[in-house]
């Protein structure tokens, strides 16, 4: 299908090369094509408007297929300025007829920019990575608030910056978080981000992991995945954590747990997954080894203290297409990745299309659980109902042709009665 609609992309012409790494991606999304399969014939988004703002990669676009199959109107801007694959958003806008404002490499005002002409869509339902879409609708365009009535949230991020707004009663509608389900977190956090981080340090610079010494800050699901990773390339695995419960795991996982200030004078390769602002700051820094490689795989570029890097450094150049080389004025050298935004998406392609196969599912039944049940919903952050959770997990086993047991009448009996003892 080729028309013209509203968008801001790099390049047509890269349409062709957009429309076969699609259509490559979906061959390993199954159970997204079972959901695009009903939404085709039943239509459960006729007649809704979805703004998404999320990272424009080929397993999104797939997501943006179901939902268009499901009868929505939808609008894609990028989640993060590096993430966009400009192919991918060329044969969404031309092969596909779907209005996408998104470049990769884009400025902070073109990042905004194409939020708004997202939001110009008068959404009914707003589909978030890091919560960005919901910000600036509360913040600047609350006018779009009398058509919205509820939306979805994709990664921890924007889920920890939601629930802050419902705690402060500044959340204006309902919002399922995708990143809740078990489905997501469990698989997407840990086996994608494990695999396409080290990918994505890995492009950039063409180092060898085995027998590097690897910092992993933070050991959630994201941290989990990135450290068994490393791990398994035969990196010496330094894990920092804040949370007591976390750091005993990652102990008995076999990983050396320090604070950071300890571990910034030992590593060879820092990788911050932690959600929060300056893991890595000036006084790490100040300690770290000579061509210490410092990089970031949580959603916001705030984690490394890229502001105070520029004060310790007296010259910078760019080495790799994703390396910065500050040289420090004591004349060590530091090299940030993807200028400290998701090295996963900015030096590689993002998770692999397996696991956000069910990542995505989440997102488009999510969005149709919206659409049927708004109106019984308060303005707060809700997880994905445990059947659409558990529904992900039956179809996906299906499409591997793995089976599983199946309770008899007797042993459900057994574990509904409280009865029997020893």
């Amino acid at each position: 299908m080729k028309t013209t609609v509203n968008c801001d992309i790099k390049d047509s012409a890269l349409a062709e090369k957009g429309k076969l790494r699609i259509e490559w991606a979906s061959l390993d999304m199954p159970v997204l094509g079972l959901v695009s399969k009903r939404f085709e014939k039943e239509k459960p988004l006729k007649g809704v408007t979805i703004a998404a703002c999320l990272h424009v990669t080929t397993e999104t676009a797939n997501l943006m297929l179901t939902l268009q199959a499901g009868g929505a109107d939808i609008a894609l801007c990028a989640s993060n300025p590096l993430s966009t694959q400009d192919d991918v958003a060329a044969s969404l806008v031309h092969d596909y007829g779907i209005p996408v404002f998104a470049i990769k490499g884009e400025d902070n005002d073109t990042y905004y920019r194409h939020i708004n002409q997202a939001l110009d869509m008068k959404p009914s339902i707003t589909m978030d990575d890091g919560a960005d879409l919901v910000s600036t609708i509360h913040s600047k365009r609350r006018e779009l608030l009398k058509h919205i009535v509820g939306g979805t949230e994709e990664t921890t991020t924007g889920v920890i910056r939601l629930r802050s707004m419902a705690e402060q009663k500044q959340l204006e509608y309902p919002i399922i978080s995708v990143n809740d389900a078990n489905t997501k977190h469990l698989f997407d956090n840990r086996y994608g981000t494990g695999q396409s981080t080290l990918d994505g340090v890995i492009r950039a610079t063409n180092r060898l992991i085995a027998g590097s010494y690897v910092v992993v800050a933070g050991f959630g699901w994201c941290g989990k995945g990135v450290a068994m990773r490393a791990k398994g390339l035969g990196a010496h695995v330094i894990v920092t954590e804040i949370d007591p419960l976390k750091a005993l795991e990652a102990v008995m996982e076999g990983y050396q747990v320090m604070p950071m200030d300890e571990a910034a004078a030992i590593g060879d390769i820092f990788i911050t997954v932690t959600g929060d602002i300056n893991v890595l700051d000036i006084h790490h820094m100040k300690k770290m080894k000579d061509g210490a490689i410092i990089s970031n795989s949580g959603h916001f570029n705030v984690e490394i203290n890229i502001a105070g890097l520029e004060k310790l450094s007296k010259n910078k150049r760019k080495v790799r297409e994703f390396v910065d080389e500050y040289t420090m004025k004591d004349g060590r050298k530091i090299c940030l990745l993807g200028e400290g935004r998701l090295i996963n998406l900015a030096a590689a392609e993002g998770h692999p299309a397996a696991v956000m196969d069910m990542s995505f599912c989440n997102q488009a039944l999510g969005a149709e659980y919206m659409v049927k049940e708004n109106k019984k919903l308060s303005k707060s952050v809700y997880p994905v109902p445990e059947v659409i959770d558990k529904k992900v997990a039956e179809l996906k086993l299906k499409s591997m042709d793995v089976n599983i047991d199946v309770l008899t009448p007797e042993q459900k009996k057994y574990l509904e009665s409280w009865e029997h003892g020893t």
